[in-house]
C-alpha cells in the first residue's frame, strides 16, 4: 500500500499546536499499521517562525507539491487581526485540484475563506471567531458549535486542539474504527469528545454600542440574572416598546431578548459551577429555578450535563492527598 501524502501548510506566526497536534496523530497512526507521509509546506518553501517564537522546519514549497491525499491549512493568531498575506492565499487557492481532501485547523478557515474555497459550504472555526467568519463571509454556512465540519471533501475544525479531533476523524475514514481507537488511547485523548465547542466559550461577549438603549438592559440582566427579565420588563428599562426592543436586540446583538437572557444565565451557572457550587445551587444563582431545568438547558445548548461540565472544568490543582 502506497503511503498517504499528508501536507500541513504553515507560515510565519502559525499556531504550533495546530501543526504538532495533527502531525502526532498521523505519526502515531503509523505505529499501528497506517502509512502516512507527512510533509510541511510553506508558500515559498522557507522555514517559518511559530506562534511561540521558535523556528519550524519546512520540507516543501506548496506549489511544488504535485499531489497529496490531504492538505491541512493550519491557523494563527494574526489571521483575524490583519490582512492575510496574498502569497499565502494564492498558494492555497491553487491546492484543490492537487489534493483529495482539503482541511483547515482553527483560524486556518480564514485562509480558505479568503481564497474562496468555502463559498457555498458549511464550515467552522475557533469559537472566538465564528461570528467574524460569518459576518465577513456571508456566503459560508458557519456552524458555531461544531468541533469539526465536513462538507464534501473540505473539512474545517474549531480551535487549536480540535485539529486533533479532525485528524482522528481522517484516520478513521482511512483505516477504520479499530485503528483510530488505538491511536486515541495511545495519545490519551478522547476519540470523540462530548458536546460542542460552546462548552469552552463565553456565550455572551458582544456589548451593544456605547450609546445604545440596550446598554441599560444588558447591565440589568448581568446585575441580576435570576430576576424577571420578560420582554415587557426589559422594554420598560429601555423605555421602548416590546417590538422596538426585539428589533434592537436583533440588529445590535443578533439574537432575541429571551435568548440573550438565557445565555447570560448559562454563563452565570457555569461560573457558579466553576466556583464549586452544586448543580442545584448554580440553578438558583443563575435563575433557572431547578436543577432539572438547568440540566435540560445545558444538554440542549452545550451538549453535556451540568455535572459533566463541573467535572470537566473544575480546578486542575492537585490536592495535598493526591500524588503529583
Amino acid at each position: 500500500m502506497a503511503a498517504r501524502e499528508m501536507v500541513i501548510v504553515v507560515f510565519d506566526g502559525v499556531k504550533l499546536l495546530d501543526v504538532a497536534g495533527p502531525a502526532e496523530v498521523f505519526a502515531e497512526a503509523n505505529r499501528f499499521g497506517a502509512r502516512y507521509r507527512l510533509r510541511i509546506a510553506s508558500p515559498d518553501g522557507r522555514d517559518v517562525t511559530t506562534s511561540i517564537g521558535t523556528p519550524f522546519a519546512v520540507t516543501d514549497r506548496l506549489a511544488d507539491v504535485e499531489s497529496a491525499d490531504t492538505v491541512l491549512v493550519a491557523g494563527g493568531d494574526n489571521l483575524t487581526a490583519r490582512a492575510i498575506d496574498p502569497a499565502l492565499v494564492d498558494a492555497v487557492r491553487e491546492v484543490p485540484p492537487r489534493t483529495g481532501r482539503l482541511a483547515s485547523i482553527c483560524t486556518g478557515a480564514f485562509i480558505l475563506a479568503t481564497a474562496g474555497l468555502l463559498d457555498g459550504r458549511r464550515a467552522t472555526t475557533h469559537w472566538r471567531h465564528v461570528t467574524l467568519l460569518a459576518h465577513a463571509f456571508p456566503q459560508i454556512g458557519v456552524e458555531p458549535d461544531a468541533i469539526f465540519v465536513r462538507d464534501g471533501d473540505v473539512y474545517t475544525s474549531a480551535g487549536v486542539t480540535a485539529g486533533i479531533d479532525l485528524a482522528l476523524a481522517l484516520v478513521e475514514q482511512d483505516h477504520g474504527a479499530e485503528l483510530v481507537r488505538s491511536v486515541a488511547r495511545s495519545l490519551v485523548v478522547y476519540l470523540k469528545r462530548a458536546g460542542g465547542q460552546s462548552q469552552f466559550s463565553a456565550l455572551v461577549e458582544a456589548d451593544p454600542p456605547q450609546e445604545s438603549a440596550l446598554r441599560a438592559v444588558t447591565a440589568a440582566i448581568a446585575a441580576d440574572p435570576g430576576a424577571d427579565h420578560s420582554v415587557k420588563r426589559l422594554a420598560a428599562v429601555a423605555a421602548l416598546s416590546t417590538r422596538q426592543l426585539t428589533r434592537l436586540f436583533h440588529t445590535e446583538l443578533g439574537t432575541t431578548p429571551a435568548r440573550y437572557v438565557e445565555k447570560v444565565r448559562i454563563d452565570t451557572a457555569r461560573g457558579a459551577l466553576d466556583a464549586g457550587h452544586s448543580v442545584a445551587d448554580a440553578a438558583q444563582i443563575a435563575g433557572f429555578g431547578s436543577a432539572e431545568t438547568l440540566r435540560r438547558v445545558f444538554v440542549t445548548q452545550l451538549g453535556l450535563s451540568p455535572k459533566a461540565y463541573r467535572d470537566r472544568f473544575r480546578t486542575a490543582q492537585v490536592s495535598p492527598d493526591q500524588p503529583s
